[in-house]
């Protein structure tokens, strides 16, 4: 009796012992292909912009994963463009040459929309879950804006001929960025487009920059239009000669109206834009800033 007595009660430790560890591992945290699968929506930090159609994330437990913008393809930045997957573009080196810059000013938009946000990814019950390279497919979702949209709204991006649910509207905001020939689409009439999209761009003049600032908010860049008419700066970028960038992003200056670009972060109005960078890059010593069209050509220019 006293033997069937122990032996029960080894069982009845081996199986608490079992239940103890059971719920340990209840409590682990699911992996991110689980989590993504039993969601349509899920909310994510992202940790750097590849291009403009692809951004590096990190969930809310820590795991990272990379995205491919469902719906939609930027200009090549990596490598060679392809003129011919953008309708009416022409295959020609004036083409390739138009359409590379216009492929880095989408990932500049991508990067001051998008880098260091928490987004929501949405996915689409149409489209496959995963593409090419195991990237996650997914629309972003930015203050409740679909950014994958915005691209081609913009034309910063093409659409993608695939399978997904929005793929109408997108279609009809395609065209009508290709009638307005914006940013990419600009690319049609390479020889002639200069890439500004309203005005006359060879009005703009960077009066100056401070570079000896106090603060990154006080380092800055005064631009001016010196012209009668406004000017559309969407897609526009000024950079610095280490590559450091702003992209203007549905921005018109006013005739004889000026805007001063800071160097940190700040909420963009009409008169003031924030590049949003933690430390100064304008060089005490002398550096070049440089004011680009969406296709890269220089409209103004400031060596100090």
């Amino acid at each position: 009796m006293i033997r069937q007595k122990l032996l029960t009660a080894v069982m009845v430790v081996a199986l608490v012992a079992t239940g103890m560890t059971a719920s340990a591992g209840a409590v682990t945290a699911p992996s991110v292909e689980t989590t993504t699968s039993i969601s349509e929506s899920t909310t994510v930090t992202v940790t750097n912009v590849v291009d403009g159609d692809t951004i590096d994330i990190e969930y809310q437990n820590g795991s990272t994963d990379t995205v491919r913008l469902l719906g939609v393809d930027t200009p090549e930045t990596y490598g060679s463009v392809s003129p011919g997957e953008f309708e009416g573009v022409p295959d020609t080196q004036a083409g390739r040459e138009c359409l590379q810059p216009a492929g880095e000013n989408a990932s500049a938009y991508a990067t001051d929309q998008l880098a260091g946000q928490t987004v929501t990814l949405q996915f689409d019950s149409q489209a496959d879950r995963r593409g090419d390279y195991g990237r996650l497919l997914a629309y972003v979702q930015v203050d409740g804006s679909n950014f994958n949209y915005d691209l081609v709204e913009r034309g910063h991006a093409r659409v993608y001929d695939s399978t997904f649910s929005q793929s109408d509207s997108f279609y009809s905001a395609e065209s009508t960025a290709q009638s307005a020939e914006r940013n990419a689409w600009s690319c049609r009439t390479p020889n002639d487009d200069d890439g500004s999209s309203g005005g006359d761009a060879s009005a703009l003049t960077i009066d100056w920059v401070n570079a000896e600032a106090s603060s990154l908010n006080d380092e800055r860049v005064k631009i001016t239009n010196t012209g009668s008419s406004s000017i559309d700066l969407d897609g526009f970028t000024l950079s610095d000669e280490a590559g450091y960038s702003h992209t203007f992003a549905g921005f018109t200056l006013g005739a004889s109206d000026s805007v001063y670009v800071h160097t940190g972060s700040g909420t963009n109005d009409a008169d003031d834009r924030y590049m949003g960078y933690g430390t100064e890059i304008w060089n005490d010593d002398g550096d070049t800033a440089t004011v680009q069209t969406a296709v890269g050509t220089t409209v103004a220019q400031l060596a100090y």
